[in-house]
């Protein structure tokens, strides 16, 4: 299998109030392309420091990232805004859509940031919404959706684009359990279909969905467990 994600030694430092916090402690990672999986820890253990890295929201300060074989932590801003539009698809667990905008104006957004024409913005954004269900939500507001519907609208959003890699930040977070299942079925549906998933999650019930398991401790790699699909 290609590695889509390949870390060495990846640090990362910053000062807090006048203490040096060591947010990542050198990590060595490499996720193949097609895998999933789930990233857990407790607060300040590193996990969602090494999800803005691989995400391109934030740089290094020692060591290497490899996205796809570009060397992404030697890039400049503006390298990292290109790479980070076109390579990865976010979702978040405030689901970040924009209140006024419908469904489909929501999933478009990436491609009219990416210069995208009109046409095919509008037939990618269509696609993406029947993909995850919502085919006939399309002219739906936020507010006329319920909290599962607005997940996968955000997931539309963050598939449009066809990134490499699908992160995922506490994507359950706000949702009851049985809507929580149902976003994670789309997930295991997703990555049967081929798709690169990243989910940072302090949910144990969330994480046995993914095929491997990663925890973070003290901003290292405490554990790297392989799951076999069996728990659920």
């Amino acid at each position: 299998m290609e590695a889509t994600i390949k870390t060495h030694n990846l640090q990362r430092h910053y000062r807090m109030g006048g203490e040096m916090i060591h947010a990542l402690r050198g990590v060595d990672l490499t996720i193949e392309r097609g895998e999933y999986v789930a990233i857990m820890g407790p607060s300040g253990s590193g996990k969602s420091t090494l999800m803005n890295m691989i995400g391109c929201l934030d740089s290094p300060d020692d060591g290497e990232y490899w996205l796809n074989g570009q060397l992404v932590s030697e890039m400049s801003d503006r390298e990292l805004a290109r790479v980070r539009n076109k390579e990865v698809g976010f979702v978040f667990q405030t689901f970040n859509l924009l209140p006024r905008a419908n469904a489909l104006h929501n999933v478009e957004l990436p491609l009219i940031y990416a210069g995208m024409r009109r046409k095919e913005r509008f037939e990618r954004a269509k696609r993406a919404l029947e993909r995850v269900g919502l085919g006939e939500r399309m002219s739906h507001r936020p507010s006329e959706m319920s909290g599962g519907q607005r997940q996968r609208v955000a997931v539309a959003r963050a598939l449009v684009t066809d990134p490499s890699i699908l992160l995922a930040d506490e994507p359950t977070g706000n949702l009851d359990s049985t809507t929580s299942r149902d976003i994670m079925t789309l997930f295991g549906e997703l990555h049967a279909a081929g798709h690169t998933i990243l989910v940072v999650t302090h949910e144990q019930d969330i994480a046995k969905h993914a095929r491997r398991i990663i925890m973070f401790r003290d901003g290292k790699i405490a554990e790297d467990i392989q799951n076999d699909g069996q728990i659920h």
